[in-house]
């Protein structure tokens, strides 16, 4: 059998302390012994996931700094290079939700934060890592963006912005580098993970919602799968497929019917989309 190119590789993850982030390296570590460089901002929350590793602990080190800041990539690229560390791949994962609202009421604040941690971070960490990643055998870049980066999604303006940024971003890089390094995607719907840690305590704990979401081990071995086969888009959940695929066949359409969707449930979490309270 072909060993595949993942293997004993070096790999850079964003937003590495929990969720998808973390729950890839430990696979990528347990299936492929890959050396992991997980880039975090909450020190505590990332070493107590590093002691789920066991023996394998000393497969991941780490980095902790803002990704949403250009000069902290360039840093890390310098010491990457001054301690003769080859990388090999590079995900960028790091990113968060806005509650559910109008565009109109998310502040410059929340607009600025969410374009540069979603958005921003996946162009500085690609511009800096991109001279290294060349010199390895077998690069590969892959950037977590979202279903809502292949189809709008009402209350989710500045979410579906930075995804759909994200998917441009990665669908050009894969024609520029066609050949010379794997490129891909990832387009999750709603996963088990703190995605929703800004909504509404209500909207987190709805059962319908939490139904809907994909078991976090489920995606992560889609996800590695996918990257082992080094596949282009790899799209995944119960609501992200259909929105992927309706949203490709009925662009026009599918998003009216979700804006539908979301309406009639009359949960709390979309007040500030329909105003529910408003109306009353």
């Amino acid at each position: 059998m072909k060993k595949c190119y993942l293997q004993n590789k070096t790999v850079v993850i964003s937003g590495a302390s929990g969720g998808i982030g973390f729950s890839v390296a430990k696979m990528l570590i347990e299936k492929y012994n890959c050396k992991i460089i997980g880039i975090a901002r909450n020190e505590k929350k990332l070493l107590t996931a590093i002691e789920t590793l066991g023996e394998k602990k000393s497969n991941f080190s780490y980095r902790i700094f803002d990704v949403s800041l250009r000069e902290n990539w360039q840093n890390f690229a310098k010491e990457l290079t001054e301690n003769k560390i080859q990388i090999d791949v590079l995900i960028n994962n790091a990113g968060f939700m806005l509650p559910f609202a109008k565009y109109e009421k998310y502040s410059d604040v929340e607009i600025d934060e969410i374009v540069a941690t979603n958005f921003s971070a996946y162009l500085y960490s690609i511009t800096a890592l991109l001279p290294l990643l060349k010199k390895s055998t077998s690069p590969a870049i892959v950037n977590v963006s979202s279903a809502a980066g292949l189809c709008a999604v009402v209350g989710q303006s500045m979410y579906c912005a930075t995804k759909y940024a994200v998917r441009g971003l990665t669908e050009t890089l894969q024609q520029e580098y066609k050949k010379l390094i794997y490129i891909g995607g990832i387009y999750p719907g709603f996963i088990k993970t703190d995605i929703l840690n800004r909504q509404s305590e209500s909207g987190r704990k709805n059962k319908l919602i939490n139904r809907l979401m994909m078991p976090l081990n489920k995606a992560t071995k889609k996800i590695v799968k996918g990257i082992a086969k080094k596949k282009q888009r790899i799209v995944m959940g119960i609501d992200g497929r259909p929105m992927a695929f309706l949203g490709r066949i009925f662009p026009s359409i599918t998003p009216n019917i979700i804006t539908k969707v979301l309406k009639s449930s009359k949960l709390e979490m979309f007040t500030d989309v329909f105003d529910y309270k408003e109306k009353k």
